[in-house]
């Protein structure tokens, strides 16, 4: 977390059931609304078709590259929305996003997250995406 996003969880509030926070307060600085992303390839082509973990790594690799070129860092997420196709995958997410999360925020300590499965994303050959909304003091 940065000094202008402190994520909370309220006393009294049941128990998160991942690794996120029930909100987000920020103070002050400018919000960015970044677009879904999806495992898009450098080339435009869908990267990993049919493997969901390779899709998951690109996702968060396209993420990293939006916020780095607004000078921002995952650290600076306020809060995701994540969308899957298959809801068989939701394990695969909860396993991979165990792995990564504690790399991006060391302090173990998450911004919310909420997770839907939905029928279909704008090609049918993407899994997953991830949208968030960041803050830059």
């Amino acid at each position: 977390m940065t000094k202008h996003v402190t994520y909370v969880n309220p006393e009294g509030a049941a128990p998160a059931q991942g690794l996120y926070s029930h909100a987000t307060k920020v103070e002050g600085g400018t919000l960015f609304y970044i677009a879904g992303q999806l495992a898009v390839a450098a080339d435009g082509s869908v990267a990993g078709k049919n493997d969901f973990k390779a899709q998951f790594k690109q996702v968060f690799d396209n993420l990293g590259d939006v916020l780095k070129g607004m000078g921002l860092t995952f650290k600076d997420i306020a809060k995701f929305n994540t969308y899957l196709v298959h809801s068989q995958d939701i394990d695969s997410f909860m396993k991979l996003r165990a792995e990564l999360f504690p790399k991006l925020w060391e302090d173990g300590v998450f911004p919310p997250n909420t997770l839907l499965v939905v029928d279909r994303m704008v090609k049918e050959d993407f899994l997953l995406e991830v949208e968030a909304v960041a803050v830059k003091a």
